[in-house]
């Protein structure tokens, strides 16, 4: 039996900032509040640091199997971690994609020997594959990634009748990433016509167009409401977008959506410094849409927070705008970019853990994680509130070795990351191997 108490901390938990102990025995949370250590006991003092749950990151890109040069499984859960991130849901566009049973094995067994997070992996849809989709369950997957529009690999769901079939039939949640192609392909004729292959960066939100997002957007809520669908919409980028969704507790929704920490924090100012760097699909828009989008997880009609983490090396990145891949890595500093919002006045803690543990956990039935509670497990971050945080080359942890914030101090540091009970990362320094666990998801 391994005892852990957690003395001088500031608990962050549905809704609540209070001064508890939290006592761990083996994996599990013992007690909250009023906790007493024996011999056996080992004590740490958090000094008045804040405690919340481990993040939950519903959506990134780990590239394992088939693009292991820009980051994988190993590489960016140790990155997480190192965040304050200890569990994930990771997307199905690999190489091959993950779109049948046996993709999903394979990648657990993968997950199972390197994962340093908990994990969890979507089953990707196709124009075809709607009999692996019905047969599908809770125990394989923690939902079905519809992209409905264009992306790696051969996933674009496009067929009317196929669309209109997954929502109707599909046993887990529906994850949407909604842009609509044909519009996005006549805006890059367009933008040819003008510019030739020289176009430029900033072009990108108008390419991939709040138009083209909404036409989207709007067809996935009319799908899942005529099939009573459960539909969680993935990265909102508009502000237009938003009249979509209802403000109200995420417990009472059938329809659901999550912005992502970029779409947050970047605007299209940043083009001019960052380039292709912040280039990603759906694309950072205007300043008006980045307030709106903050506004409305202030005010519950997003509901959660993530971060679509999607590694590229550097050389990829350098490419002009048609050859730069979109996506870019943030699972490291995802709560440290929240909590510099929240020394702004922009997000509270409550809110920040509500919309990245609570939430995500609620949406995807996730068992016995996400809340400090007693029974849970114990998958905590530990945060300074004091302490910087310097983004350089030596302290990154992503394989593709580069970060759009290098060169930035955040204004607060993650000191210790707890995992099932043990902690895994303290000021800087990775504790033990692979510790991650499949996560079990309540049935639907």
């Amino acid at each position: 039996m391994r005892k852990l108490l957690l003395v001088n901390g500031r608990v962050v938990n549905e809704g609540a900032i209070r001064d508890l102990d939290i006592l761990v025995v083996d994996d599990r949370i013992e007690r909250v509040g009023g906790a007493k250590a024996d011999a056996q006991t080992e004590v740490v003092d958090l000094a008045g640091c804040y405690v919340l749950p481990g993040l939950i990151d519903d959506q990134v890109h780990f590239r394992e199997p088939g693009l292991t040069h820009k980051g994988s499984i190993a590489t960016e859960s140790l990155a997480a971690i190192c965040g304050g991130v200890t569990s994930y849901l990771d997307m199905p566009n690999n190489t091959p994609p993950c779109i049948d049973r046996a993709g999903l094995a394979a990648k657990k067994r993968i997950a199972a020997e390197r994962s340093y997070a908990n994990y969890g992996f979507y089953l990707g849809a196709t124009n075809t594959n709607l009999e692996e989709i019905k047969q599908v369950t809770a125990r394989d997957a923690c939902g079905i990634k519809v992209f409905m529009g264009a992306s790696t690999g051969n996933m674009l769901v496009d067929d009317a009748r196929t669309l209109e079939a997954i929502f109707a039939e599909a046993p887990l949640i529906v994850a949407t990433h909604c842009e609509d192609s044909p519009m996005i392909w006549e805006a890059e004729k367009r933008a040819r016509a003008r510019f030739g292959e020289a176009v430029p960066i900033s072009m990108h939100p108008t390419i991939r167009s709040a138009e083209a997002c909404y036409k989207s957007s709007s067809l996935g809520v009319d799908l899942a409401r005529r099939n009573d669908t459960r539909l969680h919409v993935l990265h909102l980028t508009t502000a237009r977008e938003l009249e979509l969704f209802e403000a109200g507790p995420v417990a009472r929704k059938r329809i659901t959506v999550e912005v992502c920490a970029h779409h947050l924090w970047f605007d299209e100012a940043q083009y001019e410094t960052l380039g292709t760097l912040i280039k990603c699909n759906p694309a950072i828009k205007t300043a008006a849409d980045r307030e709106a989008l903050a506004a409305a997880v202030n005010a519950d009609v997003i509901d959660v927070v993530a971060t679509d983490h999607a590694p590229h090396t550097a050389k990829e990145k350098a490419h002009d705008y048609f050859g730069a891949p979109s996506g870019l890595p943030l699972v490291q500093h995802f709560l440290l970019m929240l909590l510099e919002q929240h020394k702004q006045g922009l997000f509270s803690l409550e809110k920040i853990v509500e919309k990245t543990a609570h939430n995500p956990a609620t949406v995807f039935g996730i068992r016995d994680r996400g809340f400090i509670r007693e029974g849970y497990v114990a998958d905590l971050a530990v945060v300074d509130l004091t302490a910087k945080t310097p983004v350089t080359p030596a302290n990154i942890r992503y394989k593709c070795g580069w970060s759009p914030f290098e060169g930035f101090e955040f204004g607060a540091a993650v000191v210790k990351t707890v995992l099932g009970g043990n902690v895994v990362f303290d000021r800087g320094e990775v504790l033990g191997g692979p510790q991650g666990a499949e996560l079990a998801f309540a049935g639907r």
